[in-house]
């Protein structure tokens, strides 16, 4: 059994929504909670379940993540039901276009096994959110970081069925037509890393946050300023179908090899081969034989995806097809 501990103690959140005044979180619920009126979310498509501000603010139980964009956190329902609550620290369109963009984001995670599903959003004068499906096993940043503390690793087969659901979602999401819906982007994902990639229980993957880059923008604060300063940002923020890709091999090189700083990406290249030939060790658990093979594929699919010429990173597709077949090779 993967055991981890996928939550933390809440922290403050400050500048909420658009001209909120600083302030820690509890002291903005306690404001939200004590309005007379309760405010309904809106439901998604295919949900009939009815939620309420005051009731996703009043079950939220642990904070899951923070970043310059927003927090998430975890909610536990009257109905014993989890759900995933995030909210946006400042969001970039207006209530009318809020909502229409978080509806068509919503249909195509709704359609796809390898999304995230989303439920149900807000757009009020003081507090953005959206709901969505909410996993017990957490992230992969989670089970990696777990692992490298002395956890339960995940093995080499369990690592694949991950790679492999990451690109079937990344592949759906490049496939999205038409391209572009009054002005949203919806070929491209946009903010693809292993702390947005939620593990279900049989480890298949499932992507979150697909579009939410196109809903908020980003707004620093003490915490999030300290935090960038100190960790390296290893993925692309271009909304770019190639910038999706370069993302993706920085999430397969960080499951190979526990690689997190880009400074490392030119020696890599230009030890491929010794790492090849088993001169040099890379990856960080053992294997051998078949499984050695496809790692080393996988290595070379990672370096392509990360190549500083974004017009030589193969499609996604491309990625995919070559998966596959490894896979069916590989039997």
């Amino acid at each position: 059994m993967l055991s981890r501990a996928f939550t933390k103690p809440k922290r403050s959140f400050k500048e909420y929504g658009e001209n909120s005044r600083s302030g820690s979180i509890s002291e903005y619920d306690d404001c939200i909670v004590g309005f007379i009126d309760d405010l309904p979310l809106i439901p998604c498509e295919n949900n009939g379940t009815s939620l309420s501000l005051k009731e996703v603010l009043r079950t939220s139980v642990s904070v899951m993540g923070e970043n310059a964009r927003g927090l998430t956190e975890k909610v536990v329902l009257s109905n014993a039901r989890l759900c995933t609550l995030k909210r946006f620290r400042k969001v970039i369109v207006r209530k009318s276009e809020f909502g229409r963009r978080v509806e068509k984001l919503a249909q195509v995670c709704n359609n796809c096994d390898y999304l995230v599903p989303i439920t149900a959003y807000l757009y009020a004068k003081r507090i953005k959110l959206v709901v969505s499906d909410y996993y017990p096993m957490g992230s992969l940043a989670d089970l990696l970081s777990g692992g490298r503390r002395g956890q339960t690793a995940l093995n080499w087969n369990e690592r694949m069925i991950i790679i492999e659901s990451i690109a079937r979602a990344i592949s759906f999401i490049h496939g999205q037509s038409p391209e572009t819906v009054k002005n949203m982007k919806m070929n491209v994902h946009g903010n693809i890393k292993s702390s947005n990639i939620m593990i279900n229980i049989d480890l298949t993957a499932r992507l979150s946050d697909y579009g939410f880059v196109q809903l908020a923008d980003c707004v620093e604060d003490c915490d999030t300023k300290e935090k960038r300063a100190t960790t390296h940002n290893i993925y692309c923020e271009n909304l770019s179908q190639k910038s999706d890709v370069f993302n993706f091999g920085m999430v397969l090189l960080d499951m190979l090899a526990g690689v997190q700083d880009l400074s490392y990406m030119d020696c890599i290249v230009k030890l491929e081969e010794s790492i090849k030939q088993g001169d040099i060790p890379f990856f960080e658990f053992h294997m051998k034989g078949k499984e050695r093979k496809q790692a080393l594929k996988v290595l070379e699919i990672a370096l392509a995806c990360t190549s500083s010429l974004p017009e030589t990173r193969p499609s996604i597709h491309q990625i995919l097809f070559d998966l596959t077949h490894l896979l069916k090779t590989s039997k």
